[in-house]
């Protein structure tokens, strides 16, 4: 699994038009499965978000989790994560889990983070054509890959 994680003082999924998912402050994580993940990824990458240190604490220094400061996080599928430009300059997808393997991990990976956090996480609409904004916060902007757990 990787992940694009962004701290926002907002965050917002829209399809058609119609928000199905938004935040205030917290963690946008963008969310990329591949065929080989499997719940030994769901269970580290859900663990090192909620432990992640990306909040200030009284003194400026950002030591403090989601969970601690009580913030929320938005979680939003996006295969081209996975994209391989290695070949010309049209992205291929092929380390990309299809639906019918990524949906299941997706749903699992967002089940974990409402049970790690103890409360909801909203999502984007999974395989829909989304428009996501959002507020960075710092800008802080991180890159998480449970295969190289970097």
């Amino acid at each position: 699994m990787r992940t694009v994680v962004q701290r926002v003082s907002t965050a917002k999924v829209q399809v058609a038009g119609a928000v199905v998912g938004e935040i205030k402050a917290g963690l946008l994580v963008l969310l990329a499965v591949e065929p080989a993940d499997t719940a030994e990824d769901i269970e580290w990458l859900a663990a090192k978000l909620r432990h992640l240190r990306l909040f200030d604490d009284e003194a400026g220094v950002m030591n403090r989790s989601v969970f601690e400061v009580g913030g929320d996080l938005l979680l939003v599928s996006q295969f081209t994560l996975h994209a391989s430009t290695k070949k010309g300059t049209r992205p291929s997808w092929h380390r990309a889990a299809k639906p019918d393997v990524a949906r299941p991990l997706y749903e699992a990976f967002q089940r974990r983070l409402e049970e790690l956090l103890g409360r909801p996480v909203p999502t984007g609409s999974f395989g829909a054509d989304m428009q996501v904004s959002l507020v960075n916060d710092g800008p802080v902007t991180l890159i998480l890959d449970s295969k190289l757990r970097e």
